[in-house]
């Protein structure tokens, strides 16, 4: 099952987990440093929602977005 919004197309993005070694500043420490970095995934919130289309019941996955937006399925 692929994780892509049915109507607009939103899917997945990548981008760094960030660690990070030591204490901060504020707390009294020399400094937080990045130690490495590491892709990682980011997914849109999909929701399942049941709703006609073209007058039959379907079942679509739908980002919150779109779903607090209320927009009809694309063709």
């Amino acid at each position: 099952m692929s994780r892509v919004c049915d109507i607009c197309g939103k899917g997945p993005l990548t981008a760094n987990a960030i660690s990070r070694r030591g204490n901060p500043k504020k707390k009294g420490g020399a400094g937080s440093r990045v130690v490495k970095r590491t892709r990682r995934r980011q997914y849109p919130n999909l929701q399942t929602v049941r709703t006609a289309v073209n007058g039959r019941p379907c079942t679509l996955r739908v980002c919150t977005k779109c779903l607090k937006k209320g927009l009809p399925p694309r063709s």
